[in-house]
C-alpha cells in the first residue's frame, strides 16, 4: 500500500515582505504523520505553517499540498484548500460572544453544512474524541486555557481534515496541561490525520517523539539526518 502523500517542498523559498525568510525547504508530509517544526521565535515555523495554507506566498520552488501546486493556486481554490486543513493557533481564536457549541457550529455552517441533526451529531463526536462533551453550553471564558485548546482542536477536527497545523499550541498553556495537549495531537495523528505542529518547547519533543525538522539560519533541517560535521 503506497503512503498518501498530503505535503511536497521542493527547493521552496519563502519570503515576507522583501526579507528571505527560509530557503531551500524540502520536506513532505503523508497520512498520520506526526511533523514538529522546532526553533528559536523569529526562525520562521509560522511563516512555513501558513505558506501551506497559502496565507504566504511561496516565492519559488515546487509546493504541492493534496492537489493544490501552491505557486499557481488561484483565490478562489484557497478556501477549498483550507477545508482540508484544520488550524490550531496559540491564541485560541474562540468566538468570545458564544457558546461552544455555537462557536463549532459557526464553523460547519460557514464550510456548508445544512442538516441541524447532522450538525449536532458532528459536534458531540468532535468534542467526545477531545474529552469535551459536558462543556457543550460554556462560553469561552468560563472554560481553562486548556479546556479552550480543546475546543480549538475540536473545531479543527470538525470537517475531518487529512492534515492539521498546531502553531505553538502549547504556548499559552502550563507544562501539564500543554503535555495533555500534545498528547490529544499524537492520539488524532495515530488514527490518520497528519499534524504539523509548531514549538520551541523542547521538553514537549523528547517527551512525545515525532519526525522533527529545525528551522535555522533561513534554512528547514532534517533533524532525523544525520548532520553533517565540516
Amino acid at each position: 500500500m503506497t503512503e498518501e502523500l498530503l505535503v511536497k517542498y521542493t527547493d521552496v523559498v519563502l519570503n515576507r515582505e522583501e526579507n528571505t525568510i527560509l530557503r531551500d525547504v524540502n520536506f513532505s508530509v503523508v497520512r498520520g504523520d506526526f511533523l514538529y517544526i522546532i526553533g528559536k521565535v523569529g526562525s520562521g515555523k509560522s511563516t512555513l505553517l501558513k505558506s501551506i495554507y497559502a496565507e504566504i506566498p511561496i516565492m519559488s520552488g515546487d509546493a504541492q499540498v493534496f492537489e493544490y501546486q501552491l505557486q499557481k493556486i488561484k483565490r478562489n481554490q484557497i478556501p477549498y484548500l483550507r477545508r482540508k486543513i484544520g488550524i490550531v493557533f496559540q491564541d485560541f481564536q474562540l468566538l468570545i460572544d458564544r457558546s461552544v457549541e455555537k462557536n463549532l457550529e459557526f464553523v460547519l455552517r460557514a464550510t456548508g453544512w445544512k442538516n441541524k441533526k447532522m450538525i449536532e451529531d458532528r459536534i458531540h463526536e468532535v468534542l467526545v474524541q477531545v474529552g469535551m462533551q459536558n462543556k457543550t453550553y460554556k462560553m469561552p471564558h468560563e472554560l481553562s486555557g486548556g479546556e479552550q485548546q480543546r475546543i480549538v482542536i475540536a473545531r479543527a477536527l470538525l470537517n475531518s481534515p487529512p492534515l492539521i497545523l498546531a502553531d505553538e499550541p502549547t504556548g499559552n498553556l502550563d507544562p501539564e496541561t500543554g503535555s495533555q495537549i500534545v498528547a490529544l495531537l499524537q492520539s488524532i495523528s495515530e488514527k490518520g490525520t497528519a499534524v504539523i505542529m509548531s514549538t520551541h518547547n523542547y521538553s514537549i519533543v523528547q517527551t512525545f517523539p515525532g519526525k522533527i525538522m529545525r528551522c535555522e539560519n533561513r534554512h528547514l533541517i532534517d533533524m532525523s539526518e544525520p548532520q553533517q560535521t565540516s
